[in-house]
């Protein structure tokens, strides 16, 4: 399954809504999307993973890698809305302790 990548705006927080699969092989969509923010001073960023059905190594690697730039810029990366079987991932792989988590990007907003 392909991936499709969107951007929004809600109170200067660029929400990523993602569709598909996250992989090796697509996963530089999110890279150029991710870099293209930072690099405009766009630090605070919520992944909306609501109809994402899977993501790899490589993707969650990808998230983690820009964590500490959106963090030393007085942001942060935080999920929100992961499937169940995404969000049993997240938790084995102990990213609980890395990344913030939400039921849906309004709250994952309010964080900030």
């Amino acid at each position: 399954m392909a991936l499709s990548v969107a951007i929004g705006d809600i109170n200067g927080v660029k929400v990523i809504k993602c569709t598909g699969y996250i992989d090796s092989e697509n996963s530089g969509q999110i890279k150029t999307v991710i870099e293209d923010l930072l690099k405009a001073g766009s630090f605070k960023i919520v992944m909306d993973l609501g109809r994402v059905d899977y993501v790899s190594s490589a993707g969650w690697g990808l998230f983690v890698g820009y964590l500490h730039e959106a963090r030393n810029n007085k942001g942060d990366i935080k999920i929100c809305d992961m499937k169940k079987e995404v969000l049993e991932i997240f938790e084995l792989l102990d990213f609980v302790n890395i990344f913030q988590y939400f039921k849906d990007s309004a709250d994952a907003v309010k964080a900030f």
